[in-house]
């Protein structure tokens, strides 16, 4: 059985698991939210820890925090970093609203971890790790500084490599002419790369609406402190703590001009998750296409082959199914369902605070999980295997009533629709029709009926 040793807050006394780094209140947390199986991600543990190094240099700059503590802090946070001390967060997402206890876990590890490294007691949890700061305006923080790295680190080279394998596909089919189809019906013709072009365009439309989402996130709540008003924060706090963090990773954070709004409201993830939503409305557009087209092999479109990963059936031998867009499309119905809970948790702000930021955190994190991890699968293992069968598209082409459209000019709408009907009716070709009706000559007929010059 693991040793306990006796840990002390403001409450008393605690038993705490000799091995954890983590301290009283810690462990309070851990023994009284035991909900569910969610822990607080990592990418807000490690948000946390670039925080605290931020902080602690900032402070060491204002004279608030002396240089030997403040590389201490530093050391540990870079250990954390690392994945060093993964074990050491253990805390449900289900807690305190406010995170309170997920920003006293990170201040607690590095206080009990920087003093082993000291051999003394140097480091304390509130009055050194979490100077200038309060869990009101730290965990805000950490929220928005997850969130850009991840969009950034994970989601847009997901996106980037999904749209250059599409532009590959695209060139690949350049002069493939297929049907193209509306209201899942026969329409006019197109070209196989202009299809494709249509779906490259929706990732690359998404992924400018994502950029162009993340300037409120760039805006952080730090040095707000308690309620907004940067009680106990040296002046001039905010600007270098935003400043150290932009440094530390490369991206253009700043202090956000108003505290009490960065407390208070959490619209800035509500509208960069909005563009989420949108990219995942637009890769389930873009899953089901590849799944309707490569339907069949023999009874459905087939017009385009993907790759065959496994075995689809456990009765039906030699049955293979669209596995890769079935993911996507999960994906994009659990990302819309996360937009719904974080636009929910956001509406809740009351007074100087929003008590659902662990909730808003979890839900934009596994979003941008999710849709990066299924865009690199989708790519990986369906969009780079897909080939045209071109003679089924050719086929496929040729059979379409809609290629009278092209008579219009010559006949007239109401001509061509008859054409139409009567090809339909007497399954015979609009050829046979449009001479039988008297509209065209055989010869008139060849002229001006040429479906691939119709894209």
């Amino acid at each position: 059985m693991t040793g306990m040793r006796i840990e002390r807050d403001s409450m008393g006394e605690v038993p705490v698991p000799s091995e954890a780094l983590w301290g009283a209140q810690t462990q309070r947390s851990y023994e009284n939210f035991p909900i569910g199986i969610e822990t607080m991600p990592l990418e807000i543990v490690y948000a946390l820890a670039r925080l605290k190094a931020a902080a602690a240099r900032a402070n060491a700059s204002l004279g608030a925090l002396a240089d030997e503590k403040s590389a201490l802090i530093c050391r540990v946070a870079e250990e954390i970093l690392s994945g060093m001390h993964d074990g050491q967060f253990p805390l449900a997402v289900w807690q305190t609203g406010s995170g309170t206890q997920s920003n006293m876990n990170m201040n607690e590890v590095i206080a009990n971890r920087g003093n082993q490294i000291a051999g003394g007691r140097v480091l304390h949890p509130n009055d050194d790790v979490n100077r200038s700061q309060s869990s009101n305006d730290t965990f805000p923080t950490a929220m928005h500084v997850a969130a850009a790295c991840a969009v950034h680190a994970r989601l847009l080279p997901a996106i980037d490599a999904l749209i250059a394998e599409f532009a590959r596909l695209e060139a690949e089919n350049e002069g493939v002419v297929k049907s193209g189809r509306t209201h899942l019906m026969d329409a006019v013709p197109i070209a196989f790369s202009q299809e494709i072009s249509g779906w490259r365009g929706l990732l690359e439309a998404a992924r400018e609406e994502i950029v162009a989402s993340m300037e409120g996130v760039y805006r952080l709540a730090l040095g707000a402190t308690a309620v907004g008003t940067g009680l106990n924060a040296p002046a001039g706090f905010d600007v270098r703590a935003a400043s150290e963090l932009a440094q530390a990773t490369g991206l253009p954070f700043v202090t956000d001009p108003n505290k009490f709004h960065a407390l208070t409201a959490k619209d800035a993830l509500v509208f960069s998750h909005g563009a989420l939503k949108a990219l995942a409305a637009n890769l389930m557009k873009i899953a089901n296409d590849v799944r309707w087209l490569a339907s069949g092999p023999r009874l459905g479109l087939g017009e385009i082959r993907i790759p065959a990963n496994e075995p689809g059936s456990s009765i039906m031998p030699g049955k293979v199914n669209p596995t890769q867009c079935e993911a996507v499309t999960m994906v994009a119905v659990q990302v819309m369902g996360n937009d719904a809970a974080l636009g929910f948790a956001a509406s809740q702000g009351n007074f100087e605070l929003n008590v659902f930021m662990p909730l808003i955190a979890y839900e934009y994190l596994q979003s941008v999980r999710l849709l990066a991890d299924c865009a690199d699968s989708f790519r990986l293992r369906c969009v780079a295997g897909i080939v045209a069968d071109r003679a089924r598209m050719h086929t496929n082409l040729h059979a379409s009533l809609m290629l009278v459209t092209c008579l219009n000019p010559y006949i007239g709408y109401d001509s061509a629709a008859e054409v139409a009907q009567k090809a339909y009716a007497e399954n015979t070709s609009l050829r046979d029709a449009c001479i039988a009706l008297g509209f065209l000559t055989a010869q008139r007929f060849d002229e001006v009926f040429k479906p691939e010059e119709m894209i």
